[in-house]
């Protein structure tokens, strides 16, 4: 079975950067969507990007959009997520996962995201 394994959280000021890797061990990424979910304090765990298993096109949740770009490193196996112009509320456990279908674009339901990594903080503190 695969893997993914997360890395680069931490603690940042706001307007700060941070960005996140997940390398996926098992598959091959170019084939599998991958998306980057989080989840606040208190609030429901929720997607803030993807990317097709498809086409390799990008989508971002609102509260993120033109702030967070999502990327792959094919060759690497490894998704990543730049975090910049960072906010308090951008607080959270952030994830990578992957459902097990090839070839498809980014599953909407939580449910059908098969793998998750095990998480990491993002910390957004003055």
């Amino acid at each position: 079975q695969l893997q993914l394994v997360e890395s680069g959280g931490g603690l940042v000021q706001p307007g700060g950067s941070l960005r996140l890797a997940c390398a996926v061990s098992g598959l091959d990424l170019d084939y599998y969507a991958i998306g980057w979910f989080r989840q606040a304090p208190g609030k429901e765990r929720e997607r803030v990007s993807c990317i097709s298993g498809i086409d390799g096109s990008t989508s971002y949740a609102d509260s993120v959009k033109g702030r967070f770009t999502a990327s792959r490193d094919i060759a690497k196996n490894t998704m990543y997520l730049q975090m910049n112009s960072l906010k308090p509320e951008d607080t959270g456990v952030y994830y990578c996962a992957a459902p097990d279908v090839l070839n498809t674009n980014c599953p909407s339901m939580l449910d059908d995201y098969d793998y998750w990594s095990k998480g990491t903080q993002v910390t957004v503190s003055s």
